[in-house]
């Protein structure tokens, strides 16, 4: 995949991972003081960083949940947990990326984690 902006990459890579539902929703809810935010993520975190070649989407669902834990950035991470799914990570490999984020992350971090993710689970699986 080749682009002269990565922006557009970056777009592309949003609608495969995150949905386009999401993708419309982020969009609609742009505005004038979001919009420069908006476009660098879409620009740089997808565009340049999740497009790279160095790691597939699956890995970087696993960096990404992890991350996401580590931080409290639950939000995100239920958005993730979808993307995960999206990326082929199973909910076998996703409880095993919350258990091994509880050693490095807290207890307390992966309790919750599994909370979120099992509610996000269940959801999709309706």
């Amino acid at each position: 995949m080749t682009y002269d902006d990565p922006f557009d990459a970056g777009m592309t890579v949003r609608r495969e991972v995150l949905g386009d539902a999401h993708v419309d929703r982020a969009e609609a809810a742009k505005t004038p003081f979001t919009q420069d935010f908006q476009e660098l993520i879409t620009r740089y975190a997808w565009g340049s960083v999740w497009t790279r070649p160095g790691l597939d989407r699956r890995s970087r669902s696993v960096a990404v949940l992890t991350a996401m834990i580590a931080l409290g950035h639950w939000e995100e991470f239920a958005m993730h947990v979808r993307a995960a799914r999206t990326n082929g990570l199973t909910d076998d490999e996703i409880a095993e990326v919350i258990l091994q984020a509880g050693i490095y992350c807290g207890v307390p971090a992966a309790n919750h984690a599994f909370a979120v993710a099992k509610g996000v689970l269940e959801e999709l699986d309706r």
